[in-house]
Formats: C-alpha cells, sequence, structure tokens
C-alpha cells in the first residue's frame, strides 16, 4: 500500500531557498545582448571579409574560413617556437595562418583555409571598431599571401 508520504518522498521538490525565483536566461536568445563574444566575433570576420569577396569572390571560391580560440602550439620550449609558413603575426603571437591545400591526417584532400585566432585579436584590439579594422586588416594580409599579389590590390587601395 502506497501512502501520501511516501510519494512525496520521490518525485523531487523544487525549493526556492532565499526568494529568488527560477533561475533562467537573462535575455532572450533572439536579442544581440544574448549573443556570445565568440558568435559576436564570427559576425565581425564575416563583416570584415564581405567587401573582399564582392571584389574577389570568384578567386576565393575554393578558400575556406575558420576561427579558433587560440593557436595550436606544439610543447617546445618557449624560445624553440617556429610558426609554420603563412602565420601572421604580432610580437610572435599568431593573429591568422593561411593552411594551404594538402592532405589532412586521414588522408582526404583538404581545401585551402584561413584560421583566424579569436583571442590574440580581442587583445589587441581597444574596442569594437578597432577590432573590425583589425580584423579587415589581417583578412586582407591572408587573401593577398593566398592569391600571391601585394594586400593594397586585394584592398583596393580603400583606407
Amino acid at each position: 500500500m502506497t501512502t501520501a508520504r511516501r510519494t512525496l518522498r520521490r518525485s523531487p521538490r523544487r525549493r526556492d531557498r532565499r526568494g529568488r525565483g527560477l533561475r533562467g536566461l537573462l535575455y532572450p536568445t533572439t536579442t544581440p545582448a544574448a549573443r556570445t563574444r565568440a558568435e559576436k566575433f564570427d559576425a565581425l570576420v564575416l563583416e570584415a571579409l564581405e567587401p573582399i569577396e564582392l571584389r574577389w569572390g570568384s578567386e576565393l571560391t575554393d578558400l575556406d574560413l575558420a576561427v579558433d580560440d587560440v593557436p595550436e602550439v606544439e610543447r617546445t620550449s618557449p624560445d624553440e617556437v617556429a610558426w609554420a609558413a603563412g602565420t601572421l603575426a604580432d610580437a610572435g603571437v599568431p593573429l591568422a595562418q593561411l593552411v594551404p591545400a594538402g592532405v589532412d591526417p586521414d588522408g582526404l584532400p583538404s581545401r585551402a583555409r584561413i584560421v583566424v585566432y579569436r583571442r590574440p585579436l580581442e587583445a589587441r584590439a581597444k574596442g569594437g571598431a578597432d577590432l573590425a579594422d583589425l580584423l579587415h586588416e589581417v583578412l586582407v594580409e591572408q587573401v593577398a599571401e593566398y592569391l600571391n599579389i601585394e594586400p593594397d590590390a586585394v584592398d583596393g587601395g580603400a583606407e
């Protein structure tokens, strides 16, 4: 025979111990305030790439774009760290890297891609507009290296 007391013990009891109410989202997910730093950075990268794509879209069809938080570093001493060719660095810290087309570790063909590193770029920018300008400069440099032309030609002399 089941008693009321036994039934109450089985069901999880939710308490609002300090009168703060149930915890949940502060903002609806559709508002800009709910976006994470990474999502905002991704949007800035796409915005910075847009004028370059408008001008060089047909040449960039085989180029991918990726965003990583930080660059991967092999476990060596700090004095021995050497970045791969195609790496754009500031004071020894990579901001972006052009990875050429080739074969991945599984033996499958891979496309060329630009990898932009979020945390080093955010650390160097003083604000949103500064970050957008820095992203544009970095992408211009990397696209110029991919196309094997001067950065001024990629940007169209606009500054």
